[in-house]
């Protein structure tokens, strides 16, 4: 069975505390989920399984807040619904086993998607009562948290704060021109908040920024490099994804947007964690056969600034074809939804372009995901 990607889409992305904080997490994820069905006119009867992530599975996002959604957004019980956790990979990961469903002819629809209401549900040890904290006593293993880590990553590619800030200042730019020309328009689901009958449709992390105000921003880490301006931003979103086997698509005269040539998911060293997009490409790469010179569109996750440019940078990678329009630092980054974001604006991207093959790539603490693929 050959798995095909119909359609990815998401809702826009809000601040904290911003214009979807009041909504509740189901009802955010269930936009999504219905919406991506929407879309393409698909029966929700025909899917037979829904993996979807969330990074904090905590107050109104515990208990397999997929399913969750999917009930309450009225779609029908038979489907099975797993929430995973797979970090910032979250989404991406749901996508790349929906695909591995299909392909070994288990599922012929499924859905992929995830959620992050990170005002309400922030990223956090998921501590029990009396069970203590995830690691145990014993733990000797030497970890660093991801700030140290991005900061490790500038250092050891010769990054200066002025470099990250013009990278931040790039990705804003490029972020709000994207928005101006309407690129993001044909992925977007509008939500309704509490309290307001005007649907939001624009992601609200957007700022204006120049090279002298990202330079009065103290950094993140005492004597480190990466500032609120060159990190990713704590958001509220949701997004999804509609696969199918190639034969049910054409049964169903759906048309598909592309379909994956490679996927992988590596775990990374603890000395620099967040650099794992560098080595995940190197495999993706070696499966298809393709060089980085094939690739026409790259979406590296802007965790932070130091990543996508340490990546172009060992890759050769023309600063023109990356992150073409903006990232996680000027878009926001809600972890459980980043990763079909970075799908559905590479695909739309394509098709406007006219061109072919991208590479995904998004760091997380925990590991990378990464795949290819084609635009049909």
């Amino acid at each position: 069975m050959k798995p095909v990607i119909v359609d990815a889409a998401r809702t826009p992305f809000g601040k904290r505390e911003g214009w979807l904080s009041g909504v509740h997490a189901a009802e955010l994820l269930g936009y999504a989920q219905r919406g991506v069905l929407d879309r393409v006119g698909v029966d929700p009867d025909a899917v037979d399984q829904v993996i979807g992530g969330c990074v904090t599975p905590l107050g109104e996002q515990f208990g397999n807040i997929v399913r969750t959604s999917w009930m309450h957004a009225g779609l029908p019980l038979k489907a099975g619904c797993t929430t995973i956790d797979a970090q910032c990979g979250t989404a991406q990961q749901s996508v790349q086993l929906i695909a591995g469903q299909i392909a070994i002819g288990a599922v012929d629809v499924g859905v992929a998607c995830g959620v992050e209401l990170m005002s309400r549900a922030p990223l956090t040890y998921k501590v029990g009562t009396g069970l203590g904290t995830p690691r145990p006593e014993s733990w000797s293993l030497d970890t660093v948290d991801q700030y140290t880590a991005a900061d490790r990553i500038a250092v050891k590619r010769g990054f200066s704060r002025e470099d990250l800030d013009a990278f931040g200042l790039r990705s804003q730019q490029r972020a709000a021109a994207a928005w101006e020309a309407g690129r993001f328009d044909s992925h977007i689901i509008d939500v309704v908040a509490p309290g307001s009958d005007v649907p939001v449709h624009r992601d609200q992390g957007l700022r204006e920024s120049s090279l002298e105000g990202l330079a009065k921003l103290r950094t993140v880490r005492k004597g480190g490099l990466h500032t609120a301006g060159t990190s990713s931003q704590v958001s509220d979103g949701a997004s999804a994804a509609l696969l199918m086997s190639e034969d049910r698509a054409k049964a169903l005269g759906v048309r598909p947007s592309a379909k994956i040539l490679a996927q992988c998911v590596i775990g990374g060293d603890t000395e620099f964690m967040l650099d794992g997009p560098v080595d995940a490409a190197n495999i993706v790469l070696g499966r298809t056969g393709l060089t980085i010179d094939d690739i026409d569109l790259f979406e590296v996750n802007e965790a932070f600034a130091s990543v996508p440019m340490s990546f172009a940078q060992v890759h050769g990678v023309d600063p023109e074809l990356l992150n073409v329009n903006g990232g996680a630092i000027a878009l926001g980054h809600p972890a459980g939804a980043t990763g079909i974001r970075l799908l559905a604006n590479v695909i739309d991207e394509l098709e406007r372009r006219n061109k072919s093959i991208a590479l995904i790539a998004i760091c997380a603490s925990a590991a990378t995901t990464c795949l290819i693929l084609e635009r049909i």
